[in-house]
């Protein structure tokens, strides 16, 4: 493993232009700085496999691309969305009827959500996992995080108001 002077003098090194070359693909400072810093993280988790040095900055370079176009992957599959646009999506319903729901109905419900939710809604509201924890648990950004729960409990909501509808009908039906 490398020293930390060697850590240091790489830093020094190619820093700035590692940053430009970021922010030419991000056109954005704070993502050009997180890229940068993650480029350095994998340069000090694996660098020591570099068996040329003289190779270093072709390594970061191309480190530093790679883990920007799987940050564009990542931003396709899941696209961020802030909760204050998602609120008029949600379904309205009330105390009332929140208070008929059965837990198994809703767990049930819960296993009918995408995938991509169902973490994020079991780990907030089963487990009582802040944002931080599980963007911690799941490698998510935090703003991920946020969409993904605010979606989750948007298709779950949508769920159980159908089943709140076919049970009131159901028990107008009876009578």
């Amino acid at each position: 493993m490398a020293s930390s002077s060697d850590f240091e003098s790489v830093v020094a090194q190619y820093y700035e232009p590692l940053y430009q070359f970021a922010f030419s693909l991000t056109r954005a400072e704070a993502d050009a700085c997180d890229l940068t810093q993650q480029t350095f993280y994998v340069w000090a988790t694996k660098g020591h496999q570099l068996r040329d040095r003289a190779k270093v900055k072709t390594w970061l370079f191309t480190t530093l691309h790679r883990q920007f176009l799987e940050s564009q992957r990542r931003r396709t599959r899941f696209p961020h969305q802030e909760l204050e646009t998602a609120e008029v999506d949600l379904p309205v319903i009330t105390p009332g009827e929140i208070s008929r729901l059965d837990t198994a109905h809703v767990i049930a419900a819960l296993a009918r959500v995408d995938e991509s939710y169902q973490a994020v809604i079991t780990l907030f509201y089963l487990e009582d996992c802040s944002y931080q924890e599980i963007a911690g648990i799941l490698d998510l950004p935090l703003g991920t995080v946020k969409s993904r729960l605010s979606r989750g409990i948007g298709q779950l909501q949508k769920m159980m108001a159908k089943e709140i509808a076919v049970t009131s009908q159901n028990n107008r039906t009876r009578l």
